[in-house]
């Protein structure tokens, strides 16, 4: 049995992690700086703590008597978050620099940071065919503005302790994470949840048709939550102390994806597209290669599955907010 604290346990990423690691026997503190009844999940198996992790007191409070650390905690949402809230993305750097320093001085003995595929050098996103993204093409730097400097930053604040104080970091570069329990509503959720909520608001109203953002030919690739926490708890448990990929190499446009969950929610819409809303970079995918070298690891949930398990959720939330 470890003794485990997940930073952003409140949130989706780490709700789930909170939960799999309880099922592995662990010891788990899951520390939010949200109230409690706004955390995605609540485990009552769990030590559940509201602080704010960007003091340097209270990470080293979180971090006394704990063997890992899987800090996942960020202020993120959406890309309509991401690009209309830079300075906020980026004081997230105050959330990891404090857990490494804490961790530093209370001895914990491993150290997990999230990362993410905003990371990569923008020239390298600018059409919809793209090569799917490896490891070593977050350099040269040009990452995403404000949430993707702030996380390269952090990447190399765990590489550097490592060199130099021997902490034993690791580090996953997320490739848009999904599924139940996740934001569904209010500005912060991410493209398959807001899809998934504009779809069943549609189904259950009389206007059938829904906004996109963009032309919807931007492409992406989308990583269902449960092979994201088996890929992070690998990665945590190897010798790897390089950033690696955990995503999905399925690529699929924003329109076919909009298709797909049409087809699960049995319903045809009209599409009206937004082209003044935000939308990222033209193209991003996932290079799987040195994960599945090294790890083993690769996503076992396609698209199409993943996304029937987020609609049902999503449009249970949708149904109950409407008192349907």
């Amino acid at each position: 049995m470890k003794r485990i604290l997940v930073a952003g346990g409140g949130g989706f990423i780490g709700g789930w992690l909170v939960k799999e690691l309880l099922s592995q026997g662990n010891q788990v503190s899951a520390v939010d700086n949200k109230p409690l009844v706004e955390w995605s999940q609540v485990f009552p198996e769990a030590t559940n703590t509201v602080r704010d992790l960007s003091s340097l007191e209270e990470c080293i409070r979180s971090t006394k008597n704990i063997d890992e650390v899987y800090n996942l905690a960020a202020d993120m949402g959406g890309m309509g978050f991401i690009e209309n809230n830079k300075a906020a993305c980026m004081l997230s750097v105050l959330i990891n620099t404090h857990l490494l320093m804490s961790s530093k001085e209370n001895a914990v003995s491993r150290y997990f940071f999230a990362s993410s595929a905003c990371v990569y050098n923008a020239s390298k996103q600018n059409q919809t065919d793209i090569d799917p993204l490896r490891e070593e093409d977050a350099y040269p730097a040009m990452p995403e503005d404000g949430y993707g400097w702030e996380k390269l930053f952090s990447e190399r604040m765990c590489r550097h302790f490592y060199e130099d104080y021997g902490l034993e970091t690791r580090v996953a570069r997320y490739h848009n994470v999904y599924g139940p329990n996740g934001t569904w509503a209010g500005g912060r959720e991410k493209a398959p949840a807001a899809i998934c909520r504009k779809v069943a608001e549609a189904k259950a109203s009389s206007n059938k048709w829904i906004e996109i953002w963009g032309d919807g030919e931007q492409t992406r690739s989308f990583t269902y939550i449960e092979d994201c926490i088996k890929g992070s708890i690998m990665l945590m448990n190897s010798d790897v102390r390089e950033p690696l990929n955990v995503g999905s190499s399925e690529m699929v446009s924003i329109n076919s994806m909009v298709e797909i969950i049409e087809s699960i929610a049995e319903v045809e819409l009209e599409r009206r597209y937004n082209l003044e809303a935000p939308k990222g970079v033209r193209g991003r995918n996932s290079d799987n290669t040195r994960i599945q070298n090294l790890l083993k690891w690769q996503p076992s949930i396609s698209l199409s599955a993943g996304l029937s398990e987020t609609y049902k959720w999503v449009e249970e939330q949708v149904n109950t907010h409407n008192g349907n």
